[in-house]
């Protein structure tokens, strides 16, 4: 499996992630130049590489699959991939760009959890969309605007959930 790492998708990542994030820390009251520069590093680097090879790998692995259980699969490995884990990773993001340290502990991931849970729903919808609608070429950019969407749910989830 060839990895990819493209142009378009470092500038998506930063421009979107950062976007979505910006928008939720101005709802907030908590915008920082800091945590915008962190987010467009993120959304460059460890999303743009981290996604599209996930992506890719989803239609390998599920290419012999055909019909509902095709349909299925994809969906659900791209949930599976957008896990409590990850939005707890997310969380720990804003924490770390926004110099929040001393709000970095066991709590990230009881938020993620709940946050998670609040919105399968919507998540299974949305990744069913990207994953079986949007050619592969554009899942990222699907994927990086649904998650901007998301950033803001995430960055609001702390006060919903914890």
């Amino acid at each position: 499996m060839a990895l990819h790492y493209k142009t378009q998708n470092i500038l998506r990542g930063a421009l979107i992630y950062s976007a979505g994030d910006t928008i939720a820390a101005l709802l907030l009251h908590e915008f920082s130049w800091t945590r915008l520069l962190g987010m467009v590093i993120v959304g460059a680097t460890i999303y743009a590489f981290e996604i599209p090879n996930y992506f890719d790998w989803i239609v390998k692995k599920t290419q012999f699959l055909k019909g509902i259980r095709a349909t299925l699969a994809k969906t659900i490995l791209a949930i599976l991939y957008f896990n409590p884990l990850w939005i707890a990773r997310h969380l720990l993001f804003i924490k770390l760009f926004s110099g929040q340290f001393e709000a970095i502990g066991w709590n990230l991931l009881v938020i993620a959890f709940w946050s998670f849970l609040a919105n399968i729903l919507i998540s299974f919808i949305a990744n069913y969309i990207i994953q079986n609608r949007f050619k592969l070429k554009w899942r990222f950019l699907g994927s990086a605007i649904f998650s901007a969407l998301m950033a803001i749910y995430y960055a609001l989830s702390e006060t919903f959930f914890g």
